[in-house]
């Protein structure tokens, strides 16, 4: 059990550093930054939601510098086509001919920013669909394999901008969270101009300080998947995550208002997310148990976006959010947690 504590050690540790690191790069984000560090553990792909401008990219940059891993950017569009992400057969010369190999695009990279993913047309989204969920591509037959760790974070603007289009239901459900990026308060807004001015120094980028930094992240992952297995879960946790999860559906719902704001629920791959997702802020917080007020804090990143709401909870202005609170306000009565 002393490796295990010591493992707990080492990566509570390794979160503050990267709170302490992150914070002074990124203003006024504290809780977002909580997230990608437990998405970052539980190797899950991140939606980011905001109005353009308000630094997403700087964000899902410093967060990839910070952990050593390899970065690309692609800036999606309505003319970008799947093979512009995936990649293409090229025809080669050879000394015994001619040979067409397999040209990897921006998607083979530890972490790939889509940046304003919903600018580009449904067939280009979908090319992220395998990816995102099998870490691998399949072109003309041929399997390729991405790099492991491999990460999506895409960023969306709010629906109502002009030239979006939705994101397809189920590769919404592929996104472990989907987090709102807001405007910064006043505070951190002072900050973010006096931190314009700087020199970019603080968390390394290149060299061997980076290699170190790549280095200690696998080692990281590596330590979270050992100690994973013995997080203590209690019960009673499980079962109100799978009530949770069954109350957003409208054929399971306890609540009679439910069927009719309800067209569809989170899927059992929320309730997979959720479940690791409360062990890695159990061990983030340095503790070896994880707790009912974990799957309360949790739920909503995690859930709210694969919840459909149907046209009649639209009309009353109910949105997914809205909808997962009540659903947990349900499944809290069954298993009487105040």
């Amino acid at each position: 059990m002393a490796d295990y504590e010591k493992k707990l050690e080492t990566i509570n540790s390794f979160y503050m550093d990267y709170m302490q690191q992150l914070s002074r790069q990124i203003l006024g984000h504290t809780k977002l930054l909580d997230r990608l560090f437990i998405a970052f553990l539980c190797k899950g792909n991140i939606l980011l939601e905001g109005a353009p401008g308000l630094g997403k990219t700087s964000l899902a940059k410093a967060w990839a510098g910070y952990f050593g891993l390899d970065f690309r950017r692609i800036q999606f569009t309505p003319d970008l086509m799947p093979l512009d992400i995936i990649g293409s057969n090229i025809l080669e010369d050879a000394k015994d001919g001619r040979h067409f190999r397999f040209y990897k695009g921006p998607l083979f990279t530890n972490v790939l920013l889509g940046d304003e993913i919903n600018r580009a047309t449904p067939k280009t989204q979908s090319a992220f669909m395998e990816a995102m969920e099998e870490k691998r591509v399949s072109f003309l037959g041929e399997v390729h394999e991405l790099p492991d760790p491999f990460y999506v974070i895409a960023t969306q603007n709010p629906i109502e901008l002009e030239g979006t289009y939705p994101l397809p239901e189920a590769q919404v459900d592929r996104f472990f969270m989907k987090l709102n990026f807001r405007m910064p308060d006043f505070s951190s807004l002072l900050g973010i101009m006096e931190l314009s001015g700087q020199s970019k120094e603080g968390l390394p980028v290149e060299g061997e300080h980076f290699l170190a930094r790549q280095q200690k992240a696998k080692e990281l992952l590596k330590s979270w998947k050992e100690l994973a297995e013995h997080i203590i879960v209690p019960e009673r946790a499980k079962s109100y995550i799978a009530r949770l999860v069954l109350e957003t559906h409208p054929e399971h719902s306890s609540m009679t208002e439910m069927k009719r704001f309800l067209s569809y629920g989170a899927s059992p791959r929320a309730a997979i997310a959720l479940y690791s997702a409360i062990k890695a802020k159990a061990v983030m917080d340095g503790r070896v148990n994880a707790s009912m007020d974990d799957v309360d804090e949790l739920a909503p990143d995690i859930c709210a976006h694969r919840i459909i709401a149907s046209f009649e909870a639209e009309a009353e202005g109910l949105d997914g959010r809205e909808l997962l609170k009540r659903a947990m306000a349900a499944a809290r009565r069954e298993y009487d947690i105040s």
